[in-house]
């Protein structure tokens, strides 16, 4: 009985562990499954060498080339002036502004015709008197006379007074004519302060008026960029046609217009606060006095963009800017789908593209997605590999 109650666990043990054991070794076995490696999906640009024409833009206020104040060269009372002599008023060159008072000046040039008649007429006495002073010294002694006695003195001193008789009457056509202000070209008022009946002196202006033919914009433009232009850094340019076109641009009355113009010249000096070279652009007919449909005018002091043609690169790669990884390298998905850093030469970098010198081939497709992390190799789906598009 006692050993009985010894082998009976005993054997309960040995039977549960050979039925564990048969349990085990009647299960099914496990079948190895490979996990597939899931490409991340992006997009992607074909690149193409395609001919680049680089611009740079930048800012200025437009100013008149030609700027005067209308200042009186003698002294008198205003007896008329143009119906166009006020604030904004267009005139033509050698048009009549102002008229002062010429009865003053018509009185001094018949005076000083008097004057020139009188020392005329002294003159000719003076070469009678001579002429028989020298016949009486011949036929009494012979040979010349004397300077005195051939009255040369008086002579020279006629003349003299002849002379200044005639350069006074001179004078006082010049004060007659410039009773009447005219400008040379044509123009436009900016301000006046004179009107008929008021007295004007000689050398105080009374107006400022300014060409319209040509209208100039002072453009900075940063040192960095100054290697996209054809520039003439080492000589000025004004009146020749070589400098890089401009396109200006501004808003007026709600919309935005577009004028064309050259740049006319580069200043000499480099600004030393924003280290900035500074080009002048010059538009013709700003107000378009001179064309056969009316447009809108580019009028002085109107604030405006500029697009500066700059130099064209045969062959270049435009990209968005997303696909500059850093600053000199693009990631590029090779035949098997796998992202393939790719050192590249940087051009030029703007905010949504990037124009590209070397280091990418024609077909090249370049991810454009912005990825956090981007390991060389790395296994991509590729969703649109459109082509890339210069701008």
């Amino acid at each position: 009985m006692h050993r009985a109650k010894i082998i009976a666990p005993i054997l309960i043990l040995v039977v549960g562990v050979a039925a564990a054991a048969a349990v085990v070794a009647a299960r099914p076995k496990a079948v190895r499954h490979e996990v597939p490696v899931l490409a991340r999906l992006v997009r992607a640009v074909t690149a193409e060498a395609r001919s680049v024409t680089l611009s740079v833009s930048t800012q200025g206020t437009v100013a008149p080339r030609t700027q005067i104040e209308l200042v009186p060269e003698v002294s008198g009372r205003i007896v008329e002036v143009a119906a166009f002599f006020n604030s904004g008023g267009f005139f033509s060159a050698d048009e009549v502004l102002v008229q002062i008072d010429p009865r003053d000046y018509q009185l001094a040039v018949a005076t000083a015709d008097a004057e020139v008649a009188q020392a005329k007429v002294a003159l000719v006495r003076e070469q009678a008197e001579a002429d028989v002073a020298r016949r009486e010294w011949k036929n009494l002694r012979g040979g010349a006379p004397p300077a005195l006695v051939a009255r040369e003195p008086q002579l020279a001193e006629a003349r003299a007074r002849l002379a200044a008789a005639e350069a006074n009457l001179e004078r006082k056509r010049l004060d007659l004519e410039r009773t009447t202000l005219r400008a040379s070209f044509d123009g436009r008022v900016r301000e006046e302060s004179a009107d008929v009946g008021q007295f004007v002196e000689r050398g105080k202006p009374i107006a400022q008026v300014y060409s319209v033919d040509v209208a100039e914009i002072r453009l900075p433009i940063a040192n960095d960029e100054i290697a996209y232009l054809d520039l003439p850094l080492d000589r000025l340019s004004a009146g020749e046609e070589t400098g890089p076109a401009v396109t200006i641009s501004a808003e007026f009355a709600g919309s935005t217009h577009e004028w064309l113009g050259r740049i006319a010249r580069t200043e000499g000096e480099v600004d030393p606060l924003s280290r900035m070279v500074h080009v002048v652009a010059a538009v013709d007919d700003p107000y378009g006095r001179r064309a056969e449909q009316q447009r809108t005018p580019l009028a002085v002091g109107m604030f405006v963009s500029a697009r500066i043609e700059g130099r064209t690169i045969d062959a270049a790669y435009v990209l968005p800017s997303v696909a500059l990884r850093g600053s000199d390298r693009v990631a590029v998905v090779d035949a098997d789908n796998r992202l393939r850093y790719r050192k590249v030469t940087v051009l030029r970098s703007l905010r949504e593209e990037v124009v590209i010198s070397s280091g990418l081939s024609d077909g090249d497709v370049v991810c454009i997605s912005p990825l956090d992390a981007v390991v060389d190799g790395m296994l991509v789906r590729v969703a649109d590999a459109r082509e890339a598009t210069a701008p």
